[in-house]
């Protein structure tokens, strides 16, 4: 494999001290809700966005005013190859992400890919392969993972308080693509894929549950529904309603996705994932229980951990002196000053960006590998609802 530029022997570009405090030069591939927070976290982390690009070069001058980027490229290609970008932080259509992570990787550029890292488990294997060839920095934004109360539940775990694991179970709702007139270019598939509601926000309640119980999901049976077999063209913003004033057109992607699983500890769970509940913004949840006790987790109430046993139950509250070494490292507000998704994705970036000037990874920094174990994921639920039958999980 050859890279198109020139770096050292310890993978960073030459110019930037692997240990040292130099400024990075962050490139930022979409400009909607994901990508704003992207460069909000890494201009936090200590970097400069040096450019931005977008579906058009207009799209992408009115973004760069907005962000105090660089420059507005003319075409994402070009921001990937630039050799003014040191980081490239992809938050295109989901169909943009293995091709744009291929040729940033390929440049020798370190990545921060949304997910799904790619369609198809093959290119995001692919993917893989080169960061780790190339000695690249290379993350997915499973920033939930941040949240201190979901590492309190894995510490709790970890620490066998709650026991030889019995169940798993809980979901993640939405409704922002409630109504038939609600839609977004995720909904295409040749722009998001062949799943929908399970690749984008059900890839992040497998990834919780496989993060904090330490178990992998072996086997599972899903089953998929469709709400709207049609919808009407809109905008194709992300999280706005009611914006569609187009055609009506076929939907061939899934609203709702249930699935039953098997883990490689022989633990049993399910999960209920729709971006089509009423009333239900973002509620990501999971319960773990064991023989001892049981802790739950729910992101829109992040400031208590709920944890129960025989003898009751109690709200384990966010906070220095109430959580284990490992989850107190992330607050950084005390107890009653609410730490949200903002705070989550700084972690996420700053740990990113640490590894990138040469720390060693953290702990629980999501790279490409979990991306990948999403692609996987993915694929086995919808290989079960079309053959509606369990399916073993490739690993």
């Amino acid at each position: 494999m050859e890279r198109r530029d020139s770096l050292t022997a310890t993978g960073s570009r030459t110019g930037l001290a692997p240990n040292g405090p130099a400024t990075l030069r962050a490139g930022v591939i979409g400009t909607g809700f994901i990508g704003h927070v992207h460069a909000r976290s890494a201009r936090l982390a200590g970097a400069g966005i040096a450019g931005v690009a977008a579906s058009t070069r207009e799209s992408a001058e009115e973004a760069r005013a907005g962000l105090g980027a660089g420059t507005a490229f003319e075409s994402a290609e070009s921001l990937v190859v630039s050799p003014d970008i040191d980081v490239v932080h992809i938050c295109s259509p989901n169909n943009l992400h293995y091709p744009l992570a291929k040729a940033a990787l390929e440049a020798g550029k370190h990545i921060v890919c949304e997910k799904p890292l790619a369609l198809t488990s093959a290119e995001a294997g692919e993917l893989v392969d080169l960061a780790t060839a190339f000695g690249l920095v290379a993350t997915v934004p499973f920033a939930y993972r941040y949240y201190p109360t979901v590492r309190e539940a894995k510490a709790r775990v970890d620490a066998g308080e709650v026991g030889d694991l019995s169940l798993i179970y809980g979901g993640y709702l939405q409704d922002w693509l409630l109504g038939a007139d609600d839609d977004n270019w995720r909904v295409d598939s040749a722009l998001g894929g062949r799943s929908r509601a399970f690749a984008d926000i059900g890839s992040h309640w497998c990834d919780l549950a496989e993060f904090v119980t330490g178990q992998r999901i072996r086997s599972l049976t899903a089953r998929t529904s469709i709400a709207h077999d049609e919808r009407r063209t809109g905008s194709g913003n992300s999280f706005v309603r009611g914006e569609s004033n187009g055609e009506m057109r076929q939907v061939d992607t899934e609203d709702i996705t249930t699935i039953m699983f098997e883990t490689d500890g022989g633990v049993l769970g399910s999960a209920t994932i729709s971006q089509v509940a009423p009333g239900r913004k973002n509620n990501l949840w999971f319960e773990i229980g064991g023989t001892e006790s049981s802790v739950a987790f729910n992101q829109e109430n992040p400031e208590v951990l709920w944890a129960g046993d025989a003898a009751g139950s109690r709200n384990v509250p966010r906070d220095y002196g109430t959580l284990h070494a490992e989850a107190a490292a992330y607050v950084t507000l005390p107890g009653g000053h609410p730490q949200g998704f903002h705070d989550c994705f700084d972690a996420f970036i700053g740990e990113t960006y640490d590894a990138i000037r040469g720390e060693a990874p953290a702990d629980g920094l999501p790279g490409l590998a979990d991306g990948l174990r999403a692609v996987r994921l993915t694929e086995a639920v919808l290989e079960s609802a079309e053959s509606r039958s369990w399916v073993e999980v490739k690993s």
